[in-house]
């Protein structure tokens, strides 16, 4: 069975089940706001977590620096 270009077998096309009317994405809806605010999560959490590594690394250099000079 071969099949030209021209044939739609419905792969590749995009179904909306929504009409475009009510599919609207709206800037400032509930959707957009839980985006902003995991975002804003997820930044405070790698935040801390660089800080937290800067500071592991800053107590390390200290007990070494404390170690050669004893």
């Amino acid at each position: 069975m071969s099949t030209s270009s021209t044939d739609n077998d419905g792969q590749g096309m995009i179904v909306n089940p929504k009409p475009a009317a009510d599919n609207q994405d709206w800037d400032g809806d509930d959707a957009d706001r839980a985006d902003r605010l995991r975002f804003e999560e997820e930044q405070a959490m790698i935040r801390e977590q660089s800080e937290a590594r800067a500071a592991a690394k800053a107590a390390a250099q200290t007990g070494a620096a404390k170690k050669a000079s004893a």
